[in-house]
């Protein structure tokens, strides 16, 4: 162990030398390590950062979140397109035979979405979001209506689909300053909706429109009054609300595909015409794309680090050169050859660990860029990622100079000038 430890100190004594009587020499060697660690680990904190945004932004799914919808998230290849294009849209009679049927579920809601322009006397709103909802809404999508002041609709308004209104915050910005609009009256497509109640700001993350402050939502039925809504029209979604457990989340997977067939009659052969989406899949799939791009960070960053590797080798046969009568002393004295061997491969180590420290760091000043609603976060495995490449450059340019380093003959080191 003290071995270990005194070839450390004197290891990182020789690389201290190194840089300071040959810094131009050695800053320029080092460039290349630093550029490369400063690609990987750039490209990998943007790749990191822009999925944990957009993962937050798809929490709005829910993790136990069903979606029953005419299109999958991937066409299979034994599926043309056009038969994915003649599939039927959900109904509000499949929403009520689901809600009627299922017995594993927690919550189940159907709803349209569209955009209208609601107006208030001489305001207006532009391009706001408007969601046609059903009564368990609430209950599937709770994180929706956490910041709700006012009230949520009742049951009797979701059956007669009356004409009432929950306002997101850039609505109730625009139409009204900001003043409470509850007991007001919005034109939405020239109808009159009460306002019962308002959402207060939630902010945006890197998907503006997954945000509750550019929505407003209306009772199902009252929203199939102003919008056409089936066939050559808007495609409600279905979205059934799973289990706490795995386990329960496919029992109503497969409950719902059986209940649904069966409402639209296809027989056992025959392909199921809807597609059930977990958030799951779709958070897959956005991992397979960043996947490409953390291959494409590792193919950029890797000549950089290739050049890096090679001007740390030529520091370290330079180091070998001039220190041939030093190393032919200590092995007169005593010094073995492995204790040589791991002398020059540590400092090596240690050089190539600086360029990647210097690289590691140029990636934190990155965090500090504003990128409007994506955050760069530099997480501790990027870190460690860094530093690591960094030692393996190290060890795989520094080995070879101190094999022969290690293999010298101490008359023949000794006589050398």
């Amino acid at each position: 162990m003290f071995l270990i430890l005194k070839l450390i100190i004197e290891s990182f004594q020789f690389a201290f030398n190194a840089l300071r009587t040959n810094l131009l020499r050695t800053i320029l060697s080092l460039l290349g390590v630093t550029i490369g660690i400063f690609a990987i680990i750039s490209v990998f904190t943007l790749v990191d950062s822009l999925e944990k945004g957009i993962k937050d932004d798809l929490s709005f799914l829910g993790p136990l979140n069903l979606n029953i919808q005419r299109f999958p998230l991937v066409f299979g290849p034994d599926v043309p397109w056009w038969d994915y294009i003649k599939r039927p849209p959900n109904t509000f009679e499949e929403y009520e035979f689901l809600s009627e049927n299922l017995k594993t579920f927690e919550g189940i809601t159907i709803f349209g979405v569209s955009s209208t322009t609601p107006k208030y006397k001489s305001g207006s709103s532009e391009n706001v979001t408007v969601l046609g909802i059903a009564d368990g809404h609430q209950v599937v999508y709770p994180g929706d209506f956490e910041d709700l002041q006012g009230r949520f609709f009742t049951e009797d308004e979701f059956k007669s689909g009356k004409k009432v209104v929950l306002l997101g915050n850039r609505p109730v910005k625009e139409l009204f300053d900001g003043r409470n609009p509850v007991g007001k009256q919005v034109k939405i497509k020239g109808i009159k909706f009460t306002v019962i109640g308002t959402i207060d700001e939630q902010g945006s993350g890197l998907f503006d429109d997954n945000s509750t402050d550019e929505n407003l939502y209306i009772p199902y039925k009252a929203f199939t009054q102003i919008f056409y809504v089936g066939k050559g029209g808007l495609d409600p979604n279905i979205t059934v609300k799973g289990l706490e457990s795995d386990v329960g989340l496919v029992e109503v997977e497969y409950e719902i595909e059986g209940l649904l067939r069966k409402f639209r009659g296809l027989r056992p052969k025959e392909k199921s015409d809807f597609a059930i989406v977990r958030q799951q899949a779709v958070l897959n799939q956005i991992g397979s794309v960043f996947d490409v791009l953390s291959v494409a960070g590792w193919v950029i960053g890797g000549f950089s680090i290739l050049v890096g590797g090679f001007g740390i080798a030529n520091i370290m046969f330079v180091s070998v050169r001039e220190r041939t009568n030093i190393i032919g002393i200590q092995k007169s004295l005593g010094a073995k050859n492995f204790f040589i061997l791991f002398q020059f491969l540590f400092e090596s180590i240690f050089l190539s660990v600086i360029g990647g420290v210097v690289g590691i760091f140029l990636v934190y000043l990155l965090t500090f860029i504003e990128l409007g609603s994506l955050s760069l976060q530099m997480t501790f495995n990027n870190i460690v990622l860094g530093l690591g490449v960094s030692a393996v450059i190290g060890m795989v340019s520094g080995i070879i100079p101190a094999a022969l380093a290690a293999r010298m003959d101490p008359v023949i080191a000794i006589r050398t000038q």
